[in-house]
Formats: C-alpha cells, sequence, structure tokens
C-alpha cells in the first residue's frame, strides 16, 4: 500500500485569498496541481468584511495549510467604489474600453508585492492569483502584460529571483470564461456556496452589480441557477 506524502514534503503556494470565486478555484487548482497551500487575505479598507469571512471559511473547507490576513489601509485615499463609500457601486453593465469605478489604485501591486515576500521568506515556488481579464472589467492589473512585467519585477527585485529560483506568478484563470471558471470549481469541489463576489455587504448578494450579473449568469450556464444570487 503507497504511504500518502505528508503535506510538509509538498511545495508550497502562496494564494491570494479575496473570498471570491476566482481566487478560491485558483487555490483549488493549486492544491489539485499537488502544492501545500497558504491563503493570503488583505483587509484594504473595502466597503464590508463579508468577503473575508468568505476567504477564512473558504480557506477552512479547503484545509489550506494556513491562512494569513494582513491590513493594509487602501481606503485612506479613497479613489474606487470598493473602498469609497460616498461613491456608487455600479450596476450598468461592463463597457468595453472602460475601467469602471470599482478599480482600486494600485491594489493588486501592493498584494502582489506583499504575497511575493510572504512567499520568499516560506520558500514557496508559486503566488497564486485568481485574476481573471476576460469577464470582469478589463482592470489594468489583471491583464497577462502586466503579469509578465510583475514576473520580471519580482525575478530582480527578490534574493530567490537573482539565484535563479525565484517565485513564480501563476495566474491560471486569467484568459478563462466565468463560465469554465465555475465548470471548473464545481469538479474540484470549490465551496461556491461560502464564496462572496457581491460588490455589497448583507446577508445575501446583491444581485444587481456587475460582479453578482456576471456569476450568475456563469452559474446559470454552467447548470447551478441554485447558486445563483436569491
Amino acid at each position: 500500500m503507497e504511504s500518502v506524502p505528508s503535506t510538509e514534503t509538498l511545495p508550497t503556494a502562496i494564494a491570494l485569498l479575496s473570498g471570491g470565486l476566482d481566487s478560491a478555484t485558483a487555490a483549488a487548482l493549486a492544491q489539485a496541481e499537488g502544492y501545500r497551500v497558504i491563503g493570503l487575505s488583505f483587509d484594504y479598507g473595502q466597503r464590508h468584511r463579508r468577503e473575508l469571512q468568505a476567504a477564512a471559511a473558504v480557506a477552512q473547507t479547503l484545509g489550506l495549510a494556513e491562512h494569513q490576513s494582513i491590513h493594509v489601509n487602501l481606503a485612506a485615499w479613497g479613489g474606487s467604489a470598493l473602498t469609497d463609500t460616498g461613491m456608487d457601486v455600479p450596476s450598468e453593465g461592463v463597457q468595453e474600453g472602460v475601467i469602471p469605478s470599482t478599480y482600486v489604485p494600485g491594489r493588486n501591486t501592493v498584494f502582489i508585492a506583499i504575497g511575493l515576500s510572504l512567499a520568499e521568506a516560506r520558500g514557496a515556488e508559486r503566488l497564486v492569483l485568481g485574476v481573471n481579464a476576460v469577464d470582469y472589467s478589463g482592470y489594468p492589473d489583471c491583464r497577462p502584460d502586466y503579469l509578465g512585467a510583475f514576473q520580471t519585477l519580482a525575478d530582480l527585485a527578490s534574493k530567490a529571483g537573482r539565484e535563479g529560483h525565484g517565485t513564480q506568478l501563476w495566474a491560471p484563470l486569467v484568459e478563462w470564461s466565468k463560465t469554465k471558471i465555475v465548470e471548473e470549481a464545481l469538479r474540484l469541489g470549490v465551496p461556491i456556496d461560502q464564496t462572496w463576489s457581491c460588490y455589497s455587504g448583507g446577508e445575501q448578494p446583491c444581485g444587481v452589480c456587475d460582479s453578482c450579473r456576471i456569476r450568475d449568469a456563469a452559474l446559470i450556464e454552467a447548470g447551478r441557477p441554485d447558486l445563483a444570487s436569491r
């Protein structure tokens, strides 16, 4: 009978875990590829705590090796509907070529930099990102060219990178449709009902913001309308 390898002997990956469906699916994909996954979430002054609660629940259900949460106050200077309660959350739909007010200035650049710091400290081979450039709003920090440039920076900016074994940015969902992400989440057993993608807080998703509508359409197309907003 073959012995099951201890998680301590598996390669390590750091997964940025927002509490949403995409980051949970990316973390589960890393686990499926044989990685010991450490989750990293950020309290950045977002409108509500609901997504942080979801991140903690997802980390527990997926059985992540560890879950870290960091406070970085990006709300102090505003500039985004996700951090400034004086701005309206958009619900008119994604407009091609227009970056919406839900873009948070510098958010992914800050998050990835901190994730790389933890990854190098823990000897992680991968930094797992749930970013997606297809079904969302075309944020500048969710695009393949951005990730490629950041990889170059990461390799130059770290001891591990200079020695030829730096952490690799891994964004498996970046060019997937939302429906494909849902289908993969279902295949992997991701607790979709525990994830939170809504821009607003509350007991139930609002069902009208851009994020809810994109997620709901994909769930319905994938044959799981029961998991859509109610």
